[in-house]
């Protein structure tokens, strides 16, 4: 009977209609969420400040960069408004430079009260979020989801650090959360339809969000659309013949595939689906691709592992390659490439080979030559700092 009831089980596992616990569970919300829990953990806030207070490098030199940078400065004054509109290629922009740099700053602050424990750095990040939380109700124009997304994944990181970690009050913390489930959330946790750095920055954010707010629903629907948007941002030969793709985007045929792609119809392991269109703009997804994977590790569930470690593995070696000046082929994007990845490479660096021992040589290579890693402007800062050759 017990050896009759194994192999109906087996059978019913080889016909996919079961998932055993451990493969179904990879994704889902922690039981209990940890905090500070976006992108860097506590571990990860300790051991930077351990080095940048024994003057070690490269944390020091990456300290340094911040705090002379105008996100530190205590003398900043915020530019909240009711309503941010965003453009196409940001015109109009009325609020968004304003809100993506007021969040970093935020965030900025946030990093130089934990290292320093200087109580103007906590209450200064403490005032721009106010600012904010009093004032924002909406982002429009066709801009917005990703707008959103850039300034509530630096908003979720501040917000982390500071209500965790500071010790003085936060007096209006709830009125911040209230604003990320009622202006943020609404905004990125549905998704987009467009290139694939707009879903993965919008879902880095609604992840981030997710956490903060303590949120599973959210959390697993984040997740899960992270999981769908990576297969189908990052090629693997494993793949098959052509990418994935995501559903709803309803591209059914090779030429709809090979024309979101850039008009590129060579695929490789590693080529990205905004590869031919620049650097830059892959920088984004790759840099969601390994906040997220590394916000979820720190909640328990680590997709290192999985196909979402090996894709952004091969993603940065991929296009870490090319940054570092290698010939482009005929057969990738025409011949040309238009260069500039940006400071993205520590987290998922640091993840997959300090910590998986994972051999990437050019990846390391870049990451190593662009130290320290500053800032992209829009939602990626200060990573030599936070995760440079990080153990925790």
């Amino acid at each position: 009977m017990r050896r009759t009831a194994l192999l109906a089980t087996v059978a019913t596992l080889a016909a996919g209609a079961l998932v055993w616990p451990a493969a179904r569970h990879a994704d889902a919300a922690p039981a209990t969420f940890v905090h500070p829990g976006v992108t860097v953990s506590k571990g990860q806030l300790d051991f930077a400040r351990t080095q940048v207070n024994a003057g070690a490098q490269p944390w020091k030199g990456a300290y340094d960069q911040m705090l002379a940078s105008k996100y530190a400065d205590l003398n900043r004054t915020p530019a909240p408004r009711a309503t941010v509109e965003c453009g196409s290629y940001s015109n109009p922009n009325y609020g968004c430079t304003d809100e993506r740099e007021d969040a970093i700053a935020a965030y900025t602050d946030a990093l130089a009260w934990y290292i320093t424990r200087d109580d103007r750095y906590a209450k200064k990040s403490i005032a721009l979020m106010d600012a904010w939380s009093a004032v924002i109700k909406d982002h429009t124009n066709s801009n917005a989801p990703l707008q959103t997304g850039w300034a509530g994944s630096s908003w979720t990181k501040a917000a982390e650090i500071i209500k965790y970690t500071y010790t003085g009050t936060w007096t209006n913390s709830g009125r911040f959360a209230t604003m990320l489930r009622d202006v943020y959330l609404p905004e990125v946790i549905g998704g987009s339809n467009s290139n694939g750095n707009w879903e993965l920055t919008m879902t880095e954010a609604a992840v981030g969000i997710s956490v903060f707010l303590e949120d599973k629903a959210s959390y697993d629907k984040a997740m899960a659309t992270f999981r769908t948007r990576t297969a189908a941002y990052v090629y693997l030969s494993s793949d098959g013949s052509v990418p994935k793709t995501v559903p709803s985007q309803n591209l059914d045929t090779t030429a709809k595939i090979v024309n979101y792609w850039q008009g590129q119809s060579t695929f490789v392991t590693g080529l990205t689906q905004e590869t031919c269109r620049d650097l830059t703009h892959t920088g984004y997804g790759i840099s969601s691709i390994s906040h997220i994977a590394e916000t979820s590790r720190i909640q328990g569930q680590d997709l290192y592992g999985t196909d979402v470690g090996e894709r952004l593995r091969q993603a940065l070696g991929f296009q870490a390659k090319y940054q570092l000046g290698t010939a482009v082929p005929s057969w990738l994007c025409g011949g040309s490439l238009t260069l500039g990845l940006g400071p993205v490479t520590e987290v998922g660096y640091n993840a997959l080979h300090n910590r998986l021992g994972i051999a990437m040589t050019n990846t390391q290579t870049l990451t190593q030559q662009n130290r320290p890693a500053g800032s992209n402007n829009l939602f990626v800062a200060w990573e030599t700092l936070t995760h440079g050759d990080n153990p925790s």
